[in-house]
């Protein structure tokens, strides 16, 4: 029996009304994402990287075409409805970590469980020391954002996004800010990370080579996602 895919991508559109005429961003977009499976997407400035995105976490709505994710459709679905999905399903990581500088590293990450429905507080700050674990920083737990190098707290962001064990999670240029010895690295820990735990990963990046070490490298162009390789 198949398994269902995690994230299905249907004649997705996203254009925006500028006076007398539509400004078509995106344009009959098809893709399907299994589950453990990494994706990057690659594209220049302006190419409507970022808007997939946001229309793939259900954060602006499509003009046509729909997604999937894990089988629901975003479409069909109340503000609350894709909150609680975003939370059970998706994780999320971007160029600059967003971390709380009030909370610690452990607090941080132990969030999106205090989130839900219940999680006590023991248990979400178990299951986010280990993750802090996972990442390397279990020694960094107690540390605020302002005392952690880049390179760690994009550690703690990657960290946030896995502990609710996801079924996908969207990377938006996650090394982008980092230079290139703790990028790599970063994106070594991701890579090795989603094998791990079967999380399949969507990452919009510029880096040529980190798209390239992904299972399957798309660009967007002219409002068109085309694979590379």
């Amino acid at each position: 029996m198949n398994k269902m895919p995690v994230l299905q991508c249907v004649s997705l559109a996203k254009s925006y009304n500028e006076g007398p005429v539509d400004l078509e961003i995106l344009k009959n977009i098809n893709l399907t994402v299994d589950s453990g499976e990494r994706i990057s997407i690659i594209g220049t400035s302006g190419s409507g990287k970022t808007t997939l995105l946001n229309l793939l976490a259900g954060l602006d709505s499509p003009s046509g075409g729909k997604v999937l994710i894990t089988g629901s459709d975003l479409s069909e679905l109340k503000d609350s409805a894709k909150a609680a999905l975003r939370n059970q399903s998706m994780g999320f990581v971007y160029q600059f970590h967003h971390l709380l500088p009030e909370f610690t590293a452990l607090e941080n990450v132990a969030i999106p469980l205090l989130l839900r429905t219940g999680v006590d507080v023991k248990t979400a700050r178990t299951k986010a020391q280990f993750m802090l674990g996972r990442v390397g920083l279990e020694a960094r737990s107690a540390h605020k954002p302002a005392e952690l190098s880049g390179g760690e707290r994009q550690r703690v962001a990657i960290a946030r996004a896995l502990v609710t064990e996801p079924a996908l999670v969207l990377l938006d240029e996650p090394t982008g800010n980092l230079d290139q010895t703790t990028a790599q690295s970063i994106h070594e820990l991701m890579l090795e990370l989603s094998m791990q735990l079967s999380t399949a990963f969507i990452m919009v990046t510029h880096n040529m080579e980190l798209a390239l070490s992904m299972d399957k490298t798309y660009q967007l162009e002219s409002g068109e996602l085309k694979q590379v390789n």
